[in-house]
């Protein structure tokens, strides 16, 4: 009855968050796929092959609808927060997940909670993989 437990951390470390303005720019200079939730929309680079190491993310709330940097940066923290409470759902995907880099973008107009936010965002991200797994790799 009792199955094994499995050992999940929690952590979303410096070398996961896309910081590179040259893979920024292929993220969105190209046409990749993209899928939005409201009030969020991810776009992603698929991988060459599938993989179990998690992609590397960005996270962006835009200046133009929240003009207040405190707003923005708690929209972010929350995003940061749900991303990394449930970027198992990528890692832990059956022979590996075909992405190799993540934008997570707010695209609403109001402010919103974490419960929401996080709500959204696993929507997303189980939509990303059912998507990502039909799309054949570049």
């Amino acid at each position: 009855m009792n199955e094994p437990s499995v050992t999940r951390t929690y952590t979303f470390p410096k070398r996961e968050h896309l910081c590179s303005k040259k893979r920024i720019e292929e993220l969105f200079n190209r046409k990749n796929p993209s899928l939005g939730v409201y009030p969020l929309r991810l776009t992603w680079l698929p991988a060459p092959a599938r993989t179990a190491t998690p992609p590397e993310v960005l996270i962006t709330v835009p200046k133009r609808t929240f003009k207040r940097a405190v707003d923005r940066n708690r929209l972010k923290r929350l995003l940061r927060e749900a991303y990394r409470l449930n970027k198992y759902r990528l890692t832990e995907v059956e022979n590996g997940h075909p992405v190799a880099l993540l934008g997570i973008l707010y695209t609403g107009k109001e402010k919103s909670e974490l419960p929401l936010i996080e709500k959204k965002l696993i929507s997303g991200l189980n939509r990303l993989l059912a998507e990502a797994s039909v799309q054949p790799a570049p």
